[in-house]
């Protein structure tokens, strides 16, 4: 044990100095770097995906042959006269996302809990998946099982129906974004090297020189996948291939909305089609327009989210209106009992939300971002870890009921990935500043300005709203102190929805019980955040104190569907009413009385099977 957690030490410093190096104007803090107190509201997350999800998913991807595709791919390599029935043995040609999306879930979590038998479990599985792929690097289980007869939506040759329903980017992007946490959490490059082999493969085959096919991805997240792996591996043609799928978007052959191909990206300036393509692929525009410094990309990105945040977006973060094509609605089209909100389109907001942050260093995107989390995203997974939500309406009368897999599974694998990477999201660097985005009891280690710096934060949040931030180490910095929207009287970044009860709530910030700022002495720096700019001591302590009453809520008037209701928050959590529950003692969650009824945190509806709900009452 002492040799393997020697071992996650080196493996920590290693991660840290390659976090340093991504090329973004913020720099994003490593979820290496960040241990999270197994007791706290994130933490008890961390410990249900350890405990349930993951081992879940793990089995879920057995059961369905997830892993079988790859040995089947690989038998057909070593015998072409063995074939094999790929209708039969996949569902969907993303299958093969399946096993990564739970590897890079698995891969955060050994740094929060180191275990040598998960550990070497992952690798078994990693080994399965490099025998499935081809010699040119080639690995897309869909054909290579049976390329004379593959899978439905694949056509009969390498790219032809990639801009349809073939997928072979969307697996490439999965399997980037997983095999970089890996190599991060683990520093072995064997997961690393498959992800090389395939990416390079795209690059060679696919691009407007002679000899290459000129398509973009039908399903996004290629563009994002290869961001990582240009960050991991310093190859420039990894950014370049990127940036090449969003330049001929709106060029190639498929031109429709559902798949934000209509028009050249940089002309997009609203948030249409499908919202899971959509969010993947403007968090790929914002890594590109944040890595390059592109003005147009900038200009483009900045558009789209001022569309979604200002029209497009619901009281709980979710997005994605309608059930047809799983997509935005049209400017404050916001149902609720019909509404989508795919878990997954959840979660690409975080992932577009945060990357904007990292491109313009403001609060207000993380604002959204912890909305989204707080509520749209962990609605999608029970606090158990074992049940999942595909769509998360904002009402029900009584028809849905959550689920311990799905055929397909993009929404339980989504989650079974995400949860484990939330400690990156708490922190980022820039030159001498440490931003504090959010609030969970932790442990930072940190790199500012090539120095040290040690950060234990202890709350209840978002429980209550008192934060203690404890300097372990000593050093000039600015400490940059997100206040979050709601407790400046703002519920998001624009006027879609605004407080109706007439409440005046506080907020203090302390520097050794001095004070240092309040809602009547503004300290805040343009970017959002109170910055704090001092020389600091060992054990010093800034104490963040956020008043949390319950708050009221109205939607602006051109949300029909909302108009002459109110919806109750406090803090960064939505509550719903639920028929039938009081409260759920067992998961320590008590109900809120407003006007003789008694509700729960939006995110935790569902948990005594199929019961009628809204977030928006009378």
């Amino acid at each position: 044990m002492k040799q393997f957690l020697l071992t996650a030490i080196i493996l920590t410093a290693f991660a840290c100095e390659a976090a340093s190096q991504t090329g973004y104007p913020i720099t994003p803090v490593s979820f290496t770097q960040v241990k999270v107190n197994e007791a706290s509201f994130w933490g008890q997350r961390l410990k249900a995906s350890r405990e349930v999800t993951i081992p879940l998913a793990l089995s879920k991807c057995e059961e369905t042959n997830r892993y079988s595709n790859f040995s089947n791919a690989a038998a057909h390599m070593k015998d072409t006269t063995k074939v094999f029935d790929v209708v039969k043995n996949m569902g969907f040609p993303f299958d093969d996302t399946d096993p990564y999306k739970t590897l890079e879930g698995v891969s955060y979590l050994l740094q929060v809990y180191p275990d040598k038998k998960l550990d070497a479990y992952a690798d078994s599985i990693i080994a399965v998946i490099a025998s499935g792929q081809e010699p040119d690097g080639y690995l897309y289980t869909a054909r290579t099982q049976n390329p004379n007869r593959p899978h439905k939506w694949s056509g009969m040759k390498r790219w032809s129906e990639v801009e349809g329903g073939s997928h072979e980017f969307y697996n490439l992007g999965h399997l980037c974004e997983a095999a970089v946490a890996h190599y991060y959490a683990t520093g072995k490059r064997n997961f690393l090297d498959i992800a090389i082999r395939y990416a390079d493969c795209v690059c060679r085959e696919v691009g407007d020189k002679p000899g290459q096919v000129c398509v973009v991805p039908g399903h996004q997240i290629a563009e994002m996948g290869l961001c990582k792996l240009y960050i991991a591996t310093g190859d420039k043609k990894y950014l370049d291939q990127a940036k090449f799928f969003l330049d001929k978007r709106g060029y190639t052959r498929v031109k429709n909305a559902y798949s934000q191909s209509h028009k050249p990206v940089l002309e997009q300036d609203e948030a249409v089609g499908h919202a899971v393509r959509a969010g993947y692929m403007y968090a790929g525009m914002a890594d590109v327009a944040a890595l390059t410094k592109d003005e147009g990309y900038i200009r483009a990105i900045d558009k789209i989210w001022e569309n979604i945040v200002t029209k497009k977006f619901y009281i709980t973060g979710g997005v994605g209106a309608r059930h047809d094509g799983e997509a935005f609605g049209s400017n404050y089209e916001l149902p609720n009992l019909s509404a989508y909100c795919e878990t997954c389109a959840a979660i690409a907001n975080v992932y577009f939300n945060y990357r904007l942050f990292l491109l313009h260093g403001e609060s207000k995107y993380y604002d959204a971002l912890e909305r989204s989390l707080y509520n749209a995203v962990i609605s999608g997974i029970s606090l158990d870890g074992g049940k999942f939500f595909y769509p998360n309406p904002l009402a029900s009368d009584g028809n849905y009921e959550r689920q311990a897999w799905f055929g397909c599974a993009c929404c339980p694998s989504n989650v079974a990935r995400f949860i484990p990477s939330l400690p990156q999201y708490m922190y980022a660097v820039k030159d001498d500043a440490v931003y504090v985005n959010l609030y969970n009891s932790s442990t930072a280690n940190l790199q500012v300005n090539g120095k040290k710096v040690i950060i234990e934060q202890e709350t209840n949040y978002p429980w209550d709203g008192n934060i203690a931030l404890t300097i372990k180490t000593g050093g000039n910095f600015k400490l940059k102190v997100r206040v979050p929207g709601w407790a400046k009287n703002e519920v998001v970044p624009s006027d879609l929805y605004a407080y109706s009860d007439g409440v005046k709530t506080h907020y203090y910030i302390y520097v050794n019980g001095q004070k240092v700022s309040s809602d009547e002495v503004n300290s805040f720096t343009p970017d959002g955040y109170c910055t704090i700019d001092r020389k600091w001591k060992r054990g010093d302590r800034v104490t963040i104190c956020l008043d949390m009453p319950l708050r009221k809520v109205e939607a602006n008037k051109q949300v029909k569907d909302d108009d002459g209701l109110t919806a109750v928050e406090r803090g960064p959590i939505v509550y719903c009413w639920e028929d039938g529950t009081d409260s759920l003692p067992e998961y320590g969650i008590k109900g809120l009385q407003y006007k003789n009824m008694t509700l729960i945190p939006y995110f935790a509806w569902a948990h005594k099977g199929k019961r009628k709900m809204a977030v928006w009452l009378e």
